[in-house]
């Protein structure tokens, strides 16, 4: 929008800017506080799993295990520099995010309008705010133009109230939203100082609700440690029963709490959803909670807006219906005299200063076909905001001779109603009404009055007015719409048109779209007389909803909710608010969007690409599936290392004691970055967006999934301790068995993290989707273990054997068989199920 700075509004230099800040501050609800590497390094040392290292590492000092100990202070600073790593990681993304999602301001400084970071407005900056924007600071107005702000965040009043600088009260208040016109009102309070600052002091303590995966998780993890503690106590109790040697008992029991922690799945969520949300950020999705990502690939229903959502929003002028002549003027003949009065009048109904793309457009045709441009010489003198359902809006000008110019512009029918019209006439109207309406274009009536006197009546609908005709706009669909609501249909994703135009303009934009199902509309009026249930029914069978006003919206987006739909609102403007706020994921546009919008949205689309959506709801499946893959992972694996470490003992066996504390941290370490480094960059399985979304009712683990992962590890465990007897009959000492089960379980864990890429295409077809991490970490892994075997010290240090050629074929003949059984049920599975599906 533009805006003429008054001469006198100046506005602050950069000293006085500087000044202000060093006085009052910035205006923050709370200072931002940056984590920084000590306290990103005193959160790591109170995990679970250092805690565990740091014991096991004093008691080996404390017995003299020298080489033992100086192992576990590496393992403690490498472990701590792979949590430290994903942890910045994390906060980086998460920081990114937080720059973006604060909204810039609009402020006077140095007489020049500028944009600033709203956490820069300071006391006596001169701020403007216009239709659509939200107020950041506390002040009093100095300048406005049909100014009308909402002021229920912190009254609770619904209605707007107009305001400006002569006003009894002229004080606008941060967190209220400008309804109408624009204002420049100077800063008086900021931050924690403006009146909702203090109210949100209180608000500040209340703690983001945790998502549903973030609880199932959390759950999970109190289970296994409950379980980790019970078995540690008892493997001290068999262990000293055996032994009576109580640092042997502590050591054995804590090797077996290490091998039970999986502390890799709360690193593992963080990292997926801060990264996440970071990679969505750089293709121009801007996420404002990382685990919004979780919610966006469980969404089951799409309510979207017409105007610059599925459209371009460029309301091009493409006709005007004079009524008098009962003609059809196209974009060629605006010059005509017959329809000079109707482009005029059509004018002057709109903003003084436009900032509707239809208001603009009238604007630049007025200015393009009037000999004499009139508007230097009328000023505004009253008007009526647009209000009704159907919506109007009157404009009253006069010049210093007193000559007056009362134009109304809106909703046809509603234009049709203040005018005195036969029913011939109206039935004519009509006619034309559904004419443009069949081919998509966008009506506003326009009329004139000639009311005289003062004595404006309360409503507008109460003046007589005289119809003048149509002006017609064409909003066309946005380029390759059609092919983003087909990828939605696919992913079986359902959609719904909520919007506040008519019925046969809504049904041909959607047509034109590819949204089927809109033969039959039901409008905003009929939505609000219908009852709980009925409602619940309506918005589960209808897919196009006209003449919606924002509470009808509402009522539509919370009947979804209760029809058990994960709901996405995509939106624009003010009236778009209360449904964004209220759906499960609000979408806001990033470039036509109002404030509003975007202030109650959880998603932001910053180039206004509708398919930018697709990429958000696909990011948030893969994200979710490979989420589920690192923790089946985790389980898998971490079941042979428990029961290596324990059934030995339990069982009475020759060497109790196959695992020390080294074997089990050197496994943790070669687990950790493969779950929450290599399945976080596992790219999407081809028929990621062919699936019906997750219902967000279920466990991040089902039943049947968490069985098969509990008999991959069983399998596993089965294979290596196999080759634990097997070296032991064939005469095989400690050192030499410890080596063949250690390789093997080795072997099995590499295997099993390309067996768990899918669990739908087999590990051979799951080769095309490319993820080199993957390949690095597995070298490095065989790197690592072949020192282990084959460079002495290490070898000495570890307590293993070298191993000849026929010993590691042993030991990788049982990982694979132990393991690829999998890849025998994924094919058996996908063949039982396509079988069913062709019956």
């Amino acid at each position: 929008m533009s805006f003429h700075i008054p001469e006198h509004l100046i506005g602050l230099t950069d000293e006085e800017v500087q000044r202000s800040h060093q006085k009052f501050g910035y205006n923050q609800m709370k200072q931002i506080e940056k984590s920084s590497w000590i306290k990103l390094l005193f959160d790591i040392l109170r995990e679970p799993m250092l805690i565990l290292l740091i014991i096991i590492a004093i008691i080996y000092l404390a017995v003299g295990n020298y080489g033992e100990a100086l192992f576990m202070l590496a393992a403690i600073i490498l472990v701590s520099g792979i949590s430290f790593y994903q942890d910045n990681r994390s906060q980086k993304a998460l920081e990114e995010l937080e720059k973006l999602n604060e909204p810039l301001s609009r402020v006077i400084r140095n007489s020049k309008i500028v944009e600033i970071p709203t956490h820069e407005i300071a006391v006596g900056d001169l701020c403007i705010t216009e239709e659509g924007k939200m107020i950041n600071a506390d002040g009093k107005i100095v300048h406005s133009n049909d100014f009308s702000v909402n002021e229920s965040s912190l009254t609770g009043e619904s209605f707007s109230v107009f305001k400006d600088n002569t006003s009894e009260d002229r004080q606008v208040y941060n967190g209220t939203s400008t309804v109408s016109g624009l204002a420049v009102f100077e800063v008086e309070h900021i931050g924690k100082e403006t009146k909702l600052g203090k109210i949100g002091e209180s608000i500040s303590a209340i703690k983001d609700e945790k998502s549903p995966l973030q609880k199932q998780i959390e759950q999970f993890l109190k289970y296994m440690a409950i379980i980790g503690v019970t078995v540690f106590l008892l493997v001290c109790a068999v262990n000293y029963y055996h032994t009576r040697n109580i640092v042997d008992s502590l050591l054995n029991g804590l090797t077996l709490a290490m091998s039970i922690l999986p502390e890799e799945i709360p690193v593992a969520f963080t990292t997926f959803m801060a990264l996440g949300a970071w990679k969505l950020m750089r293709d121009g999705i801007i996420i404002k909670k990382s685990n919004i990502v979780e919610t966006l690939g469980s969404a089951t229903v799409i309510c979207t807006d017409k105007t610059g959502t599925i459209t371009e929003n460029s309301m091009h002028l493409k006709a005007v219906y004079d009524f008098r002549s009962d003609k059809v003027f196209n974009d060629q003949q605006f010059n005509d005299e017959s329809v000079s009065e109707l482009t005029q009048y059509a004018m002057w109904s709109s903003e003084p200063v436009p900032f509707d793309p239809m208001e603009k457009s009238l604007h630049q045709v007025y200015g393009e076909t009037q000999k004499v441009d009139l508007r230097p010489e009328f000023e505004m003198f009253h008007e009526y905001p647009l209000d009704g359902k159907p919506p109007m809006m009157t404009h009253l000008f006069k010049n210093e001779k007193g000559e007056r110019i009362i134009a109304a512009k809106g909703a046809p029918e509603a234009i049709i109603n203040v005018c005195q019209l036969s029913k011939e006439d109206q039935s004519k109207i009509r006619k034309e009404i559904d004419e443009f309406g069949k081919q998509g274009y966008r009506l506003l009536g326009v009329a004139k009055s000639n009311f005289e006197g003062d004595d404006f009546p309360k409503k507008q609908q109460d003046i007589q007015f005289e119809f003048l005709g149509m002006v017609v706009f064409y909003d066309p669909p946005k380029k390759g719409i059609d092919e983003v609501f087909r990828k939605f249909k696919e992913a079986g994703i359902k959609i719904k048109v909520i919007t506040g135009d008519n019925a046969q303009t809504a049904k041909s934009i959607a047509l034109q779209s590819g949204i089927r199902g809109v033969s039959d509309p039901v409008n905003g009026d009929e939505i609000s007389h219908l009852s709980e249930e009925e409602l619940m029914k309506v918005v589960d069978q209808k897919v196009l909803f006209t003449r919606m006003f924002p509470e009808a919206k509402l009522r539509v987006i919370n009947a979804l909710k209760k029809n058990n739909e994960v709901v996405v609102m995509l939106g624009d403007g003010v009236n778009d608010g209360p449904a964004l706020k209220a759906a499960h994921i609000g979408v806001a546009m990033g470039e036509k969007g109002t404030e509003i919008a975007k202030a109650a949205a959880a998603v932001i689309l910053t180039n206004d690409d509708l398919g930018k959506l697709v990429t958000a709801i696909a990011a948030g499946r893969r994200i979710y599936t490979n989420i589920k893959k690192a923790v089946q992972y985790i389980i898998s694996i971490h079941i042979p290392i428990i029961l290596t470490v324990s059934l030995p003992l339990f069982l009475g066996w020759a060497f109790p004691q196959i695992f020390t504390p080294v074997h089990v941290i050197f496994l943790e370490l070669v687990m950790g970055p493969t779950c929450s480094i290599v399945y976080e960059n596992e790219p999407m399985e081809k028929n990621t967006m062919t699936q019906k979304p997750r219902p967000m009712s279920e466990t991040f683990l089902t039943m049947r999934e968490l069985i098969i992962s509990i008999i991959q590890g069983l399998v596993i465990t089965a294979g290596v301790l196999f080759i634990y007897q097997l070296t032991y009959r064939n005469g095989g000492d400690e050192d030499m068995t410890r080596s063949m089960v250690f390789t093997t379980l080795i072997f099995a864990n590499i295997l099993l993290s390309f067996a768990n890429r899918s669990f739908y295409y087999t590990m051979f077809e799951s080769f095309r989707n490319k993820n080199n991490l993957l390949i690095y970490i597995t070298l490095g892994t065989l790197g690592m273990l072949m020192i282990m075997l084959y460079v002495g010290p290490v070898t000495q240090f570890f307590k293993l054997n070298s191993l000849n050629l026929n010993q590691l074929l042993t030991a990788g003949s049982a990982a694979v068989i132990s393991v690829m059984w999998f890849e025998i049920y994924k094919l058996i599975k996908r063949t039982f199920n396509s079988n069913k599906d062709k019956i």
